[in-house]
């Protein structure tokens, strides 16, 4: 689930690691993704046999993560339209949305006037 894969790039972040390894879901590899092209992660590499691959992260980005707050958890999940995404830490930080069209930040949603689940955010 990308909850467990946020909490370890954020606490592998925290204590200076280079790379960090973990399991491969397509979740997973679609929020990295979004981190990715924020600047929070450098690197995303998948490795590995189709039933078991893993992911390789290369943590050193332009910023680390300070903190994440999930909106949507397993057993309750939070649903917005596109009129009703907001900046997040004014516009410091970035709200992680899934949508029809994939898995998007709130500002790459509310361009493209999608709505969906909010997963969490992150600054």
């Amino acid at each position: 689930m990308y909850i467990d894969l946020l909490i370890k790039i954020k606490n592998a972040q925290a204590v200076k690691k280079e790379t960090m390894k973990t399991r491969f879901t397509r979740m997973d590899k679609a929020v990295a993704d979004v981190l990715q092209r924020k600047g929070f992660i450098k690197s995303i590499e998948v490795k590995g046999r189709p039933s078991r691959r893993t992911m390789y992260i290369g943590l050193q980005g332009e910023r680390s993560i300070e903190g994440v707050q999930f909106t949507s958890t397993p057993s309750v999940k939070r649903y917005r339209g596109y009129r009703d995404l907001r900046r997040v830490k004014g516009g410091y930080g970035v709200g992680i949305i899934s949508t029809p069209k994939g898995v998007m930040t709130t500002e790459t949603a509310r361009r493209e006037k999608v709505g969906g689940q909010i997963l969490c955010t992150v600054w």
